[in-house]
């Protein structure tokens, strides 16, 4: 392998080394935008009260959250008339 020959693998590697970076930094800067978070975490939620395969609501979970809010409200309830 001659000088030249290795100078220009060496420059298509760099090259390659140089297109991988900088689309691994468009992904990354793709994930981090808010826009991109908020749809991610939304879609989360969604998958927790909706089932993605048949788009019933799940309302084991929906039941729970009631629930929680119910408990949370009748509990400042209490604790406003106790403390008056």
């Amino acid at each position: 392998m001659s000088k030249d020959d290795s100078l220009s693998a060496l420059e298509r590697e760099i090259e390659q080394t140089r297109e991988q970076l900088a689309t691994t930094i468009d992904q990354l800067l793709y994930r981090a935008h808010p826009k991109t978070i908020v749809s991610r975490e939304v879609s989360s939620i969604k998958a927790h009260f909706v089932d993605a395969e048949t788009g019933a609501p799940r309302t084991d979970n929906i039941l729970k959250v009631v629930g929680g809010v119910v408990g949370v409200v009748a509990l400042f309830v209490v604790i406003r008339k106790v403390v008056n």
